[in-house]
């Protein structure tokens, strides 16, 4: 249950980015659950090994470097789902700091 409700969370924040940023498109509340799936997904399988790829930027940024991450896991859905689409590497920065932010909030945290 608990992991749905953190689902739901993550679309609404995608919804709600996607309002407020004109560089990112949502066709609607569907897709936006659609994409949470997917950047579940990729931040399980694919973030992990690019995180242990990118150790030295990453320790040499201060960490700074998990946000290009994040932009790139963003983009990479654009890229896999219609309906979800990204004008560019700095609007997918800026919505994946927003739907961390919104997620981080309102996720229930048992």
């Amino acid at each position: 249950m608990r992991r749905l409700i953190n689902l739901l969370v993550t679309a609404v924040a995608v919804v709600l980015a996607a309002f407020l940023l004109p560089g990112i498109h949502v066709d609607g509340f569907m897709t936006a659950i659609i994409v949470a799936i997917a950047l579940a997904f990729l931040n399980a399988f694919i973030k992990p090994i690019l995180t242990i790829l990118t150790i030295p930027i990453t320790v040499i940024t201060i960490g700074l470097f998990l946000l290009v991450i994040n932009a790139a896991m963003v983009s990479l859905a654009g890229w896999m789902i219609s309906g979800f689409d990204v004008d560019g590497f700095w609007w997918a920065l800026l919505f994946g700091i927003i739907v961390s932010i919104v997620s981080f909030i309102f996720k229930d945290k048992e």
